[in-house]
Order: C-alpha cells, then structure tokens, then sequence
C-alpha cells in the first residue's frame, strides 16, 4: 500500500468501484427475494460507469496538459469523493426502506 498520488488515484477508482458493487449486490438479492427481478437494473449500472467513471478518466489523461499540475487532479478527487458519497448514501437508503 502506498501513498504517493497515483496510489490514491487508484484507491478512489477502487473504492468506487467497490461501493458499486456493493449497491449493485444489494439491489439484486432485494429484487430476487421481493419477486420483482428485471434485468433491466443492470442498464443503471452501465449509465453510472458512463456518467461518472469515464468522466474522471478523461480528466486523468488531461492531466498532461493541465499547466498548473493539480488543478485536474483537484477536480478528480473532488468528484471520485462525490461519486463515493453518493454510493454510500444510495446503500443507507436501501437499508432504510
């Protein structure tokens, strides 16, 4: 385990990652024991990969061309933080109900 900033990098795309597996486990053993499962779910799943995970891909690969050397960086962590909030809210709330 590191601590340099690309580890961290890697850590946020883990911990996102992760959170959405959890999310994605949870939503299908409640759709399986309620009756009501549709595949259709998955098609949520693939949306969040796209609006949230790629987008912080491309702000990593610009990062070369960023002249202030963070300012990107900034910004990925700031939205791999929101992403995870997210998820993390998204798992309280299916527990709530």
């Amino acid at each position: 385990m590191g601590y340099s900033l690309a580890d961290w990098m890697i850590y946020t795309v883990w911990a996102i990652f992760g959170l959405m597996i959890i999310d994605f486990l949870i939503v299908l053993f409640q759709s399986f024991w309620q009756g009501s499962f549709h595949p259709t779910f998955i098609l949520g799943y693939l949306k969040d990969i796209l609006y949230y995970i790629l987008p912080l891909n491309i702000l990593v690969s610009m990062s070369s061309i960023d002249p202030t050397g963070y300012a990107l960086l900034v910004f990925y962590f700031i939205g791999g933080l929101a992403v995870i909030i997210k998820y993390v809210l998204d798992i309280k709330s299916r527990f709530a109900t």
